[in-house]
């Protein structure tokens, strides 16, 4: 599991964990009932305290992304993976609205937004 912690991030160290955590749940680079690994494993990989990669943990299994079960580990949950969309869906939807309100107020039109959507997204 590839975690990258950046000491130059505005993000606490936990946080870092999590989005990336997510983020390889939701892209199926994390699968459904995979085994992740110990809170002491994670912690000793990444050269970071025990108490920030449980804390870490608590953040993603209070979030519903794993399931912690009591002497055999921590695991990818699953079930909910269209819940968990919605909310990324949702935290997109809000970039957005920041984007369009910021465009209006540098006087971009709607076309040009798009144009600049297209370019950034490859299309």
């Amino acid at each position: 599991m590839d975690i990258i912690i950046s000491n130059a991030s505005d993000k606490p160290i936990y946080e870092q964990i999590v989005s990336q955590m997510k983020d390889m749940i939701l892209s199926g680079e994390l699968e459904e009932g995979s085994m992740l690994p110990s809170i002491r494993n994670l912690a000793s990989d990444l050269r970071i305290s025990v108490i920030t990669t449980k804390r870490a943990y608590q953040e993603l299994e209070s979030q519903g992304f794993i399931e912690t079960v009591q002497g055999k580990g921590s695991f990818v949950a699953g079930g909910n993976m269209e819940l968990l969309r919605e909310e990324r869906l949702r935290h997109v939807e809000e970039l957005l609205e920041r984007a369009v309100h910021e465009a209006k107020g540098a006087g971009i039109g709607t076309q040009e937004l798009h144009d600049m959507l297209d370019l950034m997204a490859g299309d």
